[in-house]
């Protein structure tokens, strides 16, 4: 029962972002359990099993457009050709015979291409914009190349065909594809079920007036909105006075049907903290030195209980540094547990419109909302204000400038990583 000591083991050191998620990947697994779900409920779950085709996508040979099919060789080459029209063949009502070679049958988008007497049919269809009509006769232009607005059966996809595989989570167009291939249900993993809560007597829930000396509890709820974003199960366990018998009979009763379970503040080395003494006593922690601004400390470890290690992760105070430290160190940790296999998101490249000076060896991350520049292109401007508590510089930001560890500044017009809270919150 190692594998949680030896993840979030304390390193003298400071560890950069990189080294950490290399840690929990080297550690860590998603939790193993799966279930079948409605395809229709499958939006943002992670795939369990791969996904395959099961037929041909298009199952069959079909119609680009609205038109006339016909057979290449009876067209006249560089002129005109007429030819009786004698079938009707919409999506869904295949036509009931063979065509014939010298006759056009009118066809729908995505109507059955039918079959020949010996062969695979008609193999060129002419848009209904491009002929004429007359009579029981379609005039077809010269010009057309064989095999126009034909769709072959799988061109698409094909039986066996693997479309997507485990860990991947799903988006519309991945539920449209299962779908189409015909699947009712999907095997996704379990959603990851969490636990949140806070402590302090200093701590006070939302829903009436501030007390004397108190701060609203905002951090769990931007913890518990980020995990819901990331598809978690989330309890929200309140507020923990400072009693230690309290504390500790409510950690111990979450860890007995959570998979994680997380908390901010309070939880500091130089403090005389019950939370870090109470999950010292259950399990482990370890209070990590990470080369990252804002962010520090972050305090990671577990609850042991009936055999069975269950994570425990303590962010910073400040509401800042809160969403910062989980968007980019608990996230990973969260994706992975949760089966996922992509765990960084991706960042884009914009020009700064403005300089700064930084020091080295740490990954620094500023708030910053985008603009257009005069030649209507986008450009990051940093918020004025980046004190770890202002939590109107999150709301008024589009997202947060990436400065690696080995930036020691930037000046205005650099091209820097810029990570949309769109890719992450």
């Amino acid at each position: 029962m190692r594998e949680l000591d030896d993840c979030f083991r304390a390193s003298e050191e400071p560890i950069t972002v990189a080294e950490a998620i290399a840690r929990f990947s080297e550690v860590l697994g998603g939790i193993g359990q799966s279930e079948k779900v409605p395809v229709r409920d499958a939006l943002g779950r992670i795939l369990a099993r791969e996904l395959t085709a099961q037929h041909d996508i298009p199952p069959h040979d079909n119609s680009a457009v609205d038109g006339y099919a016909v057979y290449f060789d009876d067209l006249i080459d560089g002129a005109d050709t007429s030819l009786p029209v004698t079938g009707r063949i919409a999506a869904g009502h295949p036509l009931e015979r063979p065509a014939k070679r010298g006759e056009a049958v009118q066809i729908f988008t995505g109507a059955p291409v039918p079959e020949g007497e010996g062969d695979d049919g008609p193999d060129t269809i002419f848009m209904v914009e491009d002929v004429k009509v007359e009579g029981d006769d379609v005039v077809l232009p010269a010009g057309i190349k064989q095999h126009a607005n034909r769709r072959k059966r799988g061109e698409d996809v094909e039986t066996g065909d693997v479309i997507l595989t485990p860990g991947h989570k799903l988006r519309p167009q991945d539920v449209s594809m299962a779908a189409s291939l015909g699947y009712a249900e999907i095997d996704v993993c379990r959603r990851l079920r969490v636990a949140v809560f806070s402590t302090g007597d200093e701590i006070q829930d939302v829903g009436a007036p501030l007390k004397a000396g108190c701060i609203y509890d905002a951090n769990r709820y931007s913890i518990i909105s980020m995990l819901e974003r990331l598809g978690c199960e989330v309890t929200d366990v309140g507020i923990f006075p400072d009693v230690p018998g309290d504390i500790r009979a409510g950690l111990w009763q979450a860890a007995d049907d959570h998979d994680l379970l997380i908390t901010s503040g309070g939880v500091s080395k130089g403090e005389e903290d019950h939370i870090k003494a109470i999950v010292e006593d259950l399990g482990a922690l370890n209070f990590w030195n990470l080369a990252i601004k804002p962010g520090r400390p972050i305090a990671l470890g577990h609850i042991e209980r009936e055999g069975v290690q269950v994570p425990f992760v303590g962010l910073p105070g400040n509401p800042v540094a809160v969403m910062v430290t989980f968007l980019r160190i608990a996230r990973p940790l969260i994706l992975l547990l949760s089966g996922a296999r992509d765990l960084e998101p991706n960042l884009f490249q914009v020009p700064a419109g403005f300089d700064f000076k930084k020091k080295p060896g740490r990954r620094e991350w500023l708030r910053a909302r985008l603009e257009q520049d005069s030649a209507g292109k986008p450009v990051a401007l940093k918020y004025e204000a980046d004190g770890s508590g202002i939590i109107s510089s999150m709301v008024e930001s589009d997202g947060l400038i990436e400065l690696p560890e080995e930036c020691e500044g930037i000046r205005k017009g650099d091209l820097v990583d810029f990570l949309p809270f769109s890719e992450v919150m």
